[in-house]
């Protein structure tokens, strides 16, 4: 299928948190190699597909010894009917030849930064004046999320659009994401100054977009704040909390139902957010032996944060979950996606009082996701230039309401271009 070769083999008994490479291949896609003082480098790529690698995880899926419940909904958590479909499904239904040629048809590319790889999609926008747009992804996803959205950004015209609008759409996997590099050691990488690295550097881009949901919404947050000459506009569905001092006005009776909102969904729903932002490590090595245990931990979410109602598979298709799922488990990063939790709360600079997103910022709220911020809310922190909520739509809102999605970047960039003359 690929002229890939894998370099590390799949142990048969016992998968421990181990790396994964892949040597570069020449894709389908045409692309000029960028060395910008042999510190930044662009090539091609194309995710490696090895069919033993297929054959091992069957033989998991089928020694699965599956635990008892006691209800069968989802109040427990993990519903078992749901589960046990998709696993079946991936057992007996799933072409992995095609599902091969499903991502390898994307446009891949991986850039090498002072010796750290970040992969990336990057579709070249069709239209007289392409916006570059860097689209980044929260957990448990990945750029499969992003598999309809990103033609639509693209090539407009196609879907009935306006081509004046179109996007140069770069979507990169967080370190320790997918067919990114993973950390070896504790704070090593800012994604930050990676993100910005790759478009300036890169790709050459002198100013660009940003638009991102849940931990890339935190991401893009503070790109905007570290490169506001760079950053043109910032389209998040998640925002960060201000920092409020002894100077902050009082809040409003909105923000603080938002705010008592904020610490029920933590009660009910956050378990797992303190749990991989204190001891990832310890859950990581389970997750990263059991493909079941893996798709537990992340079918879930779909459900609970999705506007997908009571048919799971009506929204997100198996094979989509079933992408997704096998990014996480071929790359072997649901260890280090997790610590991206531990990283942020132990690691990360804190906001200074006096902390303000000068650039220019669209809030795009979902209804189905977390928590819905309000626009005073935001506004405490962001110059929001646009805030919107959608009728539709959850934690997923690229694969949920792409088309929504993709009308309201397109109604903030008509926008920002409106307030620039």
């Amino acid at each position: 299928m690929s002229s890939t070769e894998f370099l590390a083999s799949i142990p048969l008994v016992v998968k421990l948190c181990l790396p994964v490479y892949a040597r570069p291949a020449n894709g389908r896609y045409e692309y000029a190699e960028l060395d910008i003082m042999s510190k930044v480098k662009v090539t091609p790529w194309q995710s490696p597909f090895d069919p033993s690698f297929a054959a091992e995880l069957l033989q998991r899926l089928r020694r699965t010894r599956w635990c008892d419940a006691v209800a069968a909904d989802w109040s427990y958590g993990m519903s078992a009917k749901p589960l046990r479909a998709l696993v079946d499904y991936w057992k007996t239904g799933y072409d992995w030849q095609r599902a091969a040629a499903r991502i390898n048809s994307l446009p891949h590319f991986r850039a090498t930064i002072d010796g750290f790889d970040v992969h990336f999609l990057h579709f070249k926008g069709k239209g007289p004046s392409p916006q570059a747009l860097l689209l980044t992804n929260g957990w448990p996803s990945s750029f499969v999320e992003y598999g309809k959205l990103a033609s639509m950004l693209a090539d407009p015209a196609a879907f009935g659009g306006s081509a004046e609008l179109a996007f140069d759409v770069v979507i990169p996997a967080h370190p320790g994401f997918g067919y990114s590099s993973r950390p070896s050691s504790p704070n090593q990488i800012q994604t930050v100054a990676l993100f910005h690295r790759l478009m300036s550097e890169g790709l050459g881009y002198s100013d660009y977009m940003v638009s991102g949901t849940d931990l890339g919404a935190g991401v893009g947050t503070r790109m905007a704040l570290a490169y506001p000459d760079a950053v043109r506009g910032l389209h998040i569905s998640a925002v960060v909390d201000p920092p409020l001092d002894a100077t902050t006005a009082p809040l409003t009776a909105e923000e603080i139902a938002y705010q008592a909102k904020v610490q029920q969904w933590s009660a009910d729903e956050g378990a797992y957010l303190h749990l991989q932002a204190t001891r990832p490590q310890t859950v990581a090595y389970a997750l990263n032996d059991t493909p079941v245990g893996l798709a537990s931990w992340i079918l879930e979410k779909f459900h609970f944060w999705s506007d997908a109602g009571s048919d799971l598979f009506e929204v997100f298709p198996p094979d989509m979950l079933l992408d997704n799922l096998n990014i996480y488990w071929a790359t072997e990063t649901i260890a280090s996606s997790m610590r991206y939790y531990y990283e942020a709360r132990h690691h990360r600079a804190p906001l200074r009082a006096g902390d303000y997103v000068k650039v220019p910022t669209a809030v795009c709220m979902w209804p189905k996701d977390l928590v819905i911020a309000p626009k005073t809310w935001a506004q405490r922190f962001y110059k929001v230039q646009q805030y919107t909520v959608q009728p539709h739509g959850g934690h997923f809102p690229a694969w949920e309401q792409p088309q929504l999605y993709a009308e309201d970047l397109r109604s903030f960039l008509t926008g920002l271009r409106a307030a620039e003359g």
